[in-house]
């Protein structure tokens, strides 16, 4: 079945926010959210059984990638997790969206976690790749076990002046090794790489993911505006709403077993599925497995 996209943009009071719409106008709205370092593209080959299913799929660029824009340039480039959360919640009053079913994944399943730990009544239902995404900055400095460790060097590498100039001249180098590693059973082709690293070249990228790496550890401040979020996101909140957290079997970040121990942060009807083969892009290398755990949410 053919469907056709359309590229839109909307304004909010902090960004123009580029997104791709799928699907009837009044068919159930879904939001697909990607993360770092991702793009809409990951997306593709689940937009088609969704719009099948009569939902209207809406797929934003966040801040920082592709054509999505800051409104002001004096805006602080935040990548913390209260400037996704409140992004995703002013795209949806900006396309007064009441209720959502959420899908997102790293930097875009933060998002989502936060607005359904935040705003329960605005979200349907929840799928959630790694389970609870919402960061404990608190115990940010508690160091992990070395394995996990090292797993998060990159992390390690953008809190130094080093790592922003790395990123800044091999942003697509570095992108296709994180691919590589975190989705170590994944044979993606250069060409399927090149069609989201272009998202990377957005003038508000570097900034953005220093400082979303600099943040979850305490070491650069916050968005004024948005201390209030991130006050309510300390205490670790409860999701409540329907929920499948996914994980990958072969997730090269953070290993499945990692989610198992998430399952009272969520008080809801709550499923963890681990998907067998699947990295940490579950939407683009296992689609058929999150488009199944999105329909089996909405016919709940």
């Amino acid at each position: 079945m053919t469907h056709s996209v359309s590229l839109e943009r909307l304004q909010t009071a902090a960004l123009d926010i580029a997104y791709e719409a799928s699907g009837p106008v009044r068919g159930e709205p879904v939001v697909l959210l990607h993360g770092f370092p991702y793009d809409p593209r990951a997306y593709d080959d689940m937009v088609p059984p969704l719009v099948a299913a009569g939902c209207r799929v809406l797929v934003p660029y966040l801040r920082g990638y592709g054509p999505t824009r800051f409104r002001d340039a004096h805006t602080l480039r935040s990548g913390q997790q209260a400037a996704l959360g409140k992004d995703l919640l002013d795209f949806m009053d900006a396309l007064d969206l009441p209720s959502v079913t959420l899908v997102g994944y790293d930097w875009g399943g933060r998002a989502a976690c936060v607005v359904a730990a935040l705003w329960p009544a605005r979200v349907r239902g929840l799928v959630t790749q790694g389970g609870y995404n919402i960061q404990n900055i608190g115990a940010s400095t508690a160091p992990a076990h070395p394995e996990q460790e090292h797993r998060l060097w990159y992390q390690y590498y953008f809190h130094t002046e080093r790592g922003r100039a790395g990123l800044t001249q091999h942003r697509a180098e570095l992108g296709r090794l994180l691919w590589r590693l975190w989705s170590p059973t994944w044979d993606f082709s250069r060409a399927t790489y090149e069609r989201t690293a272009a998202s990377f070249e957005n003038p508000d990228f570097v900034e953005v993911v220093i400082h979303s790496y600099r943040h979850r550890f305490g070491y650069v401040s916050g968005d004024p505006a948005l201390e209030d979020i991130e006050t309510r996101l300390a205490t670790q909140p409860v999701i409540s709403v329907p929920t499948v957290a996914l994980h990958g079997a072969d997730d090269g970040v953070h290993p499945p077993e990692a989610t198992d121990r998430q399952a009272r942060l969520f008080s809801g009807p709550y499923r963890h599925v681990v998907v067998p083969g699947g990295g940490h892009n579950l939407p683009q290398e296992k689609p058929g497995a999150v488009v199944d755990a999105v329909l089996k949410l909405l016919n709940r």
